[in-house]
């Protein structure tokens, strides 16, 4: 039907109910305030009162025109717009009623711990590592950039899932290898693994034995998995070198050599 004026923002109205203490008096506080006593219903030993004639009401001041005793039972219901709302009943909004585009730019979005990509963690290597020739090395990340849960320990380089973590992750690593003191050309293999619980689970390498001079300089190998991982068990990179002469090292250059991961939603 047509509508005279501004359209009211009351979408949704509950009749709100509200008991008494009776004692000896006339003088009442209503919980909502309301215009007049045509605004509530009034009850009192279960008989509905005449407004007006049996009380009066304003704002939250409820007047009787007879006292009440302590025995009464007196109770008012609330019928004017006072008790309306815009705010949806709880558990009444689905995603039928979610608009299909949602713009969520001012407003600040808290997520479940379930819905976030954490753990997660990025650390690197902050100077350059010489390891052993044609030898499994653990390598240590000794720098964080971000740890959300404190789950990496940067003197080990380890990460150890914490409680209530467990999931899938995603693994990324990747590592700058070369030879030092005879200059470049003596590589011959070079690879990065991932370690789950001391043993390997998934590992990048490079062989060069069939290029033209069956060697070559530095080389950066890299390394991206996912992986299923209970609480405690803890996950760790190695790195190999195959070398024909000079030291076997892990450079830095600009974080160049590091080690990342996070927890997949889902």
């Amino acid at each position: 039907m047509p509508f005279i004026g501004n359209q009211p923002a009351l979408s949704y109205t509950s009749f709100a109910k509200q008991d008494f203490t009776t004692s000896a008096t006339t003088s009442y506080t209503l919980n909502q305030p309301v215009a007049n006593e045509n605004e509530i219903a009034l009850f009192i030993n279960f008989v509905r009162q005449e407004p007006t004639t049996a009380y009066s009401a304003s704002g939250t001041t409820l007047t009787l025109t007879s006292a009440t005793s302590a025995s009464d039972d007196m109770y008012c219901v609330f019928l004017g717009k006072a008790v309306q709302t815009v705010n949806p009943p709880s558990g009444s909004v689905g995603t039928s009623q979610l608009d299909s585009s949602l713009d969520f730019s001012s407003k600040t979005i808290t997520l479940a711990s379930n819905m976030k990509n954490t753990p997660a963690f990025h650390a690197y290597l902050s100077s350059t590592t010489n390891i052993s020739n044609t030898t499994l090395t653990k390598v240590t990340f000794d720098t964080e950039l971000w740890d959300t849960n404190s789950s990496y320990d940067n003197s080990n380089g380890r990460f150890t899932v914490p409680s209530g973590q467990a999931g899938k992750y995603s693994v990324a690593s990747a590592l700058w290898l070369n030879t030092s003191g005879v200059g470049e050309g003596e590589l011959y293999i070079a690879g990065v693994r991932l370690y789950k619980n001391g043993s390997v689970f998934s590992f990048a390498q490079s062989d060069f034995n069939n290029v033209a001079d069956d060697s070559v300089g530095n080389i950066s190998k890299s390394l991206v998995t996912t992986i299923d991982l209970a609480v405690g068990d803890y996950v760790e990179i190695y790195a190999f070198i195959g070398a024909y002469s000079g030291q076997p090292q892990i450079l830095t250059g600009t974080k160049s050599s590091w080690f990342s991961m996070n927890k997949l939603i889902g």
